[in-house]
């Protein structure tokens, strides 16, 4: 039986771990004596160019670097296992959809898509979300994205977009951005982008972290069972801890503050012990039901709405293991979408079709040839057993004489066997040569008629504010105007307030209207809240802190998951009233962006000092700003007045929650505050808030 054991024993063959005892050499085995100085003709002469040892060590160095991948460049990533817990055996051969006593070793790598391997975690951009399943049939990859639909639909035009959404070739400028001409210039001539760019616009593109991220397959695929009958799926990925977002002015402030905090969060997450998980669900679709939407099937920018077909669960994912070095593994690793098992196949999707050729393809290039699949991370738990031989970093040593087939000379082996085989979905194709795309192909507005009605006030708000950032750093009028008369075919209203905002005349309204269907699956604002596991609370403290209120919080805060920080102006430790209390970090090294939500316990020394500190009082102000769930204790509330609350009101009762602004007059941590408090950050934001005279 696989386990997820059986990857980690495999990459055990290729661990070095050099002890203390450990004697430095050459990649001959040669001992060295001295790597500080090179060998020189005289104290002061010139470099002799027979030290092996120098030319061999910097040579090395200059060829350490592989091309980045065009896209996906910034990525992280884990191992974790994969377990079926409903099993499709009705539906597919694929062994590890079937059985629930295995556990599937994985490798999950998120990504952001425009950026350049040295780029922001926090920009505006899909992410991608890429499974690699080491099944006992062989890998299987699962490769797609947070969002379950593209920018095109024929995979002939992703040059164009990634020429258009990259950097622009006269001075490399926007880096990891898509909020400049070409891009949209490309999006206001392509009407099939629509859908994509509501869904870019909208806070899917700022993640709050890799574990609170939805995945999508993208693509309908095809399950195949053991009968040959193939069924329409789906793929979704649904993480545990609930889908949120960070706010667009938030994400801009991390970037400096932690370029690195989605890698961050993934890597300490998994260290503590929070392994992030997700539930896999299915859409499925029998074969004789392909035709009865009012959309295609094929078409990768078309969902099927949850309420025509719902999302079935049928197993879980858990990360549970950091890579042990970035670059042999996370860097290195190859999915392809051509990586299949039995039970599972492709469709005519021309975006997917393009895809199966583009990964193989690129995978030659990045790691030096067509030997990467034996790299530790891309190798298969399965036997792998061929006639490939020879070509760049070929590791194995084939022993045998024969490397063809059919053979006389090694048995006949590796042999054709037909049982357990992938065998193709046998389907009829015929049809003239063209170049033309379907008729059903060519709705571009609906869905993204459908997802705008399904979001809530403040989403709708959120792009709004999107589109405006992102055409006001477009130079040219013209490609403004394109947009919004695109955006118009969504909905006029939407049209008017982005025109309003960009400086371009306000379309007239258009002769089709707004369906008025919605999808309520669509809107992060029906998101479960029930959990603030893996949240970071700020507890805010100074000289003169009430020393109780502290450690209670730490307490109950601890107990229901989260993780809370004390915050004070230096590291170590502050007086408290009850003696020194520790320190988790310095302000000046962080900032509010970093963490869901502030406390500012009781002690009128420590308010009042936190009080004639700017940086406290902003970060209560910009945690505001942002939504995210405040509390006070006592004197505690005093620092929440001077930073100006705006709207916020204590109505001077003993316990006051407002807008996700918890307050108890009197001092010493109740249990019906921590309660008011844990619910306020389980909600992630608050956004009732009047925000705009908030000066953070």
């Amino acid at each position: 039986m696989t386990t997820p054991d059986d990857k980690d024993r495999q990459l055990d063959q290729v661990r070095v771990n050099p002890n203390h005892d450990s004697r430095l050499t050459t990649d001959q085995g040669i001992p060295v004596d001295d790597t500080d100085n090179s060998l020189k003709a005289g104290e002061r002469g010139p470099t002799l160019m027979e030290d092996f040892h120098f030319r061999e060590k910097i040579t090395h160095f200059d060829h350490e670097r592989i091309p980045e991948r065009v896209v996906h460049a910034r990525g992280s990533a884990a191992y974790g296992y994969f377990e079926v817990t409903d099993p499709l055996t009705e539906y597919t051969a694929a062994e590890f959809l079937r059985d629930t006593s295995l556990r599937t070793p994985v490798f999950v790598r998120f990504s952001t898509v425009a950026g350049s391997r040295g780029s922001a975690d926090t920009v505006r951009d899909v992410r991608g979300f890429a499974t690699k399943f080491y099944t006992r049939q062989g890998n299987f990859d699962l490769v797609g994205n947070n969002m379950p639909v593209f920018f095109i639909q024929d995979g002939i035009k992703f040059p164009d977009f990634v020429h258009a959404v990259k950097p622009e070739p006269n001075n490399e400028i926007p880096q990891a951005s898509s909020a400049h001409d070409t891009l949209w210039d490309f999006v206001q001539l392509q009407p099939e982008t629509t859908h994509m760019m509501m869904w870019l616009m909208s806070d899917r593109a700022l993640p709050r972290s890799f574990r609170m991220m939805q995945g999508f397959g993208v693509h309908t695929f095809r399950l195949v069972n053991e009968e040959g009958v193939g069924t329409f799926v789906k793929f979704h990925w649904k993480p545990k801890l609930g889908t949120h977002s960070l706010v667009w002015d938030e994400t801009q402030k991390i970037a400096g503050k932690d370029p690195d905090f989605n890698r961050r969060d993934l890597w300490e997450a998994i260290e503590a012990g929070n392994f992030p998980e997700w539930e896999l669900g299915v859409q499925l679709v029998p074969a004789d039901r392909e035709h009865a939407f009012d959309f295609d099937l094929l078409d990768a920018t078309k969902i099927i709405p949850e309420e025509e077909v719902p999302v079935r669960p049928v197993g879980r994912l858990v990360l549970d293991r950091n890579p042990d070095n970035f670059f042999a593994e996370t860097e290195q690793v190859a999915f392809h979408l051509g990586n299949v098992v039995p039970g599972i196949d492709f469709t005519n999707d021309p975006l997917l079709q393009a895809r199966l050729f583009s990964y193989l393809d690129t995978q030659l290039i990045r790691l030096g040839g067509p030997n990467f699949t034996q790299l530790p991370v891309n190798r298969a738990v399965a036997d792998v057993r061929n006639h490939q031989r020879d070509g760049y970093h070929q590791s194995m040593v084939h022993t045998s004489r024969a490397a063809y087939h059919p053979n006389s000379l090694s048995g006949g082996c590796p042999a054709v066997v037909p049982e357990g085989a992938f065998t193709h979905y046998q389907e009829r194709v015929d049809g003239n040569k063209i170049r033309k795309r379907s008729e059903s192909f060519a709705d571009h507005y609906s869905q993204a008629t459908l997802f705008w009605n399904s979001m809530s006030d403040w989403e709708k708000e959120h792009i709004v504010s999107a589109f405006r950032f992102e055409l006001g750093k477009v130079d040219h009028r013209q490609i403004r105007e394109g947009v919004v008369a695109n955006l118009n075919n969504v909905d006029h209203d939407l049209a008017v307030a982005v025109a309003e905002g960009v400086g371009v005349e306000p379309p007239a309204r258009p002769t089709q209207p707004n369906h008025g269907r919605s999808s309520p699956a669509l809107s992060q604002a029906n998101a479960p809240r029930d959990s603030i596991e893996t949240r970071k609370i700020a507890i805010l403290a100074a000289d003169g802190v009430d020393t109780g209120d502290v450690r209670s919080l730490r307490e109950a805060l601890t107990a229901v998951g989260a993780i809370p920080e004390v915050l004070a102006a230096r590291d170590g430790t502050v007086e408290g009233s009850e003696g020194p209390v520790e320190v988790t970090r310095a302000l000046p090294t962080v900032g509010s962006v970093l963490y869901d939500a502030v406390i500012v316990p009781g002690g009128k020394e420590s308010v009042t000092a936190l009080e004639a500190d700017g940086s406290a009082v902003q970060f209560v102000a910009e945690a505001f700003k942002h939504g995210k769930a405040i509390g006070a204790i006592g004197d505690g509330i005093r620092l929440l007045s001077s930073a100006r609350l705006n709207g916020v009101n204590n109505h001077g009762e003993a316990l006051t929650a407002d807008q996700g602004v918890v307050m108890q007059s009197a001092s010493g941590v109740t249990g019906e505050f921590v309660e008011q408090f844990v619910m306020a950050v389980a909600a992630h934001r608050h956004h009732n808030r009047d925000l705009a005279p908030v000066p953070a």
